[in-house]
Parts: C-alpha cells; sequence; structure tokens
C-alpha cells in the first residue's frame, strides 16, 4: 500500500496531469475571471463573450459572489480605464480570411518578364537606366 501511494504521489514530478487539480484551477479561474468582471461592471453576457473558454458556471458564480458582496459592503464599481477588448474571431472566419487574402496575388509579387533573375533583379532593366548589375563574390571552398 505504502508503494502505491509513493508511486501515485511521483506522477506529477514525471508531468503527468491530474485531472481533479485541472478542473478546480478551471472553476477557481472561471469565479476571478467572474468576479473582475463585475467588480469592473460588465454585464454578465459580456463576460461570457469576452471569456468563451472559460466555464460558463464558474464565471456566473464568480460574479455572483462578487455582486454579493458588493452589495453588502456598498462597494461602487471600478471603471475600467482601457476600452473593451474586442470579441475573439471564431476560427471559421479566420479560415474564411486567410484563403480570401491568401488567393490574390498583387501585381508585386507576380513575376514581370523573363528577363528577372531568381533574386527579381531585372538585369535588362538596371543595364538600360545606366547602372551596372551588382557582382556577386563567391565563397572559397574550404580545405
Amino acid at each position: 500500500m505504502t508503494a502505491a501511494a509513493a508511486l501515485a504521489a511521483g506522477c506529477e514530478q514525471l508531468g503527468i496531469p491530474d485531472p481533479a487539480k485541472a478542473n478546480a484551477q478551471a472553476e477557481a479561474d472561471g469565479k476571478a475571471i467572474g468576479s473582475a468582471c463585475r467588480h469592473a461592471g460588465r454585464a454578465i453576457e459580456d463576460c461570457f463573450t469576452l471569456n468563451t473558454a472559460a466555464s460558463k458556471s464558474a464565471v456566473f458564480a464568480g460574479w455572483k459572489e462578487m455582486n454579493d458582496y458588493m452589495v453588502e459592503n456598498k462597494i461602487a464599481e471600478v471603471v475600467p480605464q482601457l476600452p473593451p477588448p474586442a470579441p475573439p474571431i471564431p476560427a471559421s472566419s479566420k479560415k474564411k480570411k486567410a484563403a480570401d487574402h491568401g488567393s490574390e496575388e498583387s501585381p508585386k509579387d507576380k513575376p514581370s518578364d523573363a528577363g528577372a533573375d531568381a533574386h527579381g533583379a531585372d538585369a535588362k532593366g538596371e543595364a538600360e537606366a545606366g547602372q551596372e548589375p551588382e557582382v556577386r563574390k563567391r565563397r572559397r571552398p574550404r580545405d
């Protein structure tokens, strides 16, 4: 029995997560988010929208606890100094925007004529403009 307890205690040191601790941490985080939203004077719906990853039940519990505490102790809401962040963009919208922007090529991205080399420099255009093309130096092979 003692050996099993010692092995179970070593799981945390190996990096194996404990689901009970993870759930307790998520619950505490949700309550903290809800409390902060209420203290800042945000509506619970706004809090849900701004914190989609948090558990709604935990956020509500924290919001309600803070509301009761503020009413009991006559604490005024703290007005946020920064504007609220924009609501998160759903992943489907991000993919759609990336696909729309990725399919369009600007004229700068398209290769011009056959006179352009691999680096995008137009040797013919440089020579006509009175500039000499840049001479590239080669590295010496190592012995």
